[in-house]
């Protein structure tokens, strides 16, 4: 059998493997602390991409600040599920069952990401209005951003530990 062959067999195994309900998500054993970082930083990947891609829109057109929060939001949402749907696509899942597990990986995790850094942006006095050539909009969203992850991490390691959150995509790794 060819190098192919094999690794069209090995993905079409795994994805048999999940669609039966025998995931990882059930196998939790130790999560550790390297894990639960690598798993948020990937969320944060895309939640900052979002989050950055709508705070600039959204300020550079003059939005108010409730209209560049949820676009950022918005925004968020769609770069943190697009980055799991690559992978998990890849692995040969069809787009619906992909979606559903991006769904359950990062659904929790997005959404405390962004009530966290949102609220920092919105705290952060004139950081929402200081326009995106000022050093206080970039210094905020960055310090939201890290502020973020560092609060998200525990929250994503016990969640991987009861095999929910981002635990469900290492069935496709």
């Amino acid at each position: 059998m060819d190098t192919d062959h094999h690794a069209v067999s090995d993905r079409a195994d795994r994805v048999e493997h999940v669609q039966h309900g025998h995931g990882h998500q059930g196998h939790a054993g130790r999560v550790t602390w390297a894990m639960a970082a690598q798993a948020t930083l990937h969320c944060l990947t895309g939640c900052a991409i979002g989050e950055v891609l709508g705070m600039v829109i959204g300020t550079s057109l003059g939005l108010h600040n409730a209209g560049t929060v949820v676009l950022s939001v918005a925004l968020a949402f769609v770069f943190g599920y697009a980055l799991t749907m690559r992978g998990v696509l890849r692995a040969g899942l069809p787009f619906n069952q992909a979606l559903k597990v991006a769904l359950a990986a990062d659904t929790v995790s997005i959404a405390v990401m962004e009530i966290i850094d949102n609220t920092v942006m919105v705290t952060v006095p004139g950081a929402m209005d200081a326009g995106i050539s000022s050093a206080l909009f970039w210094v905020s969203l960055a310090g939201s951003l890290a502020i973020a992850f560092v609060l998200t991490t525990p929250i994503n390691r016990w969640l991987m530990g009861k095999g929910k959150g981002h635990a469900v995509v290492h069935a496709y790794h």
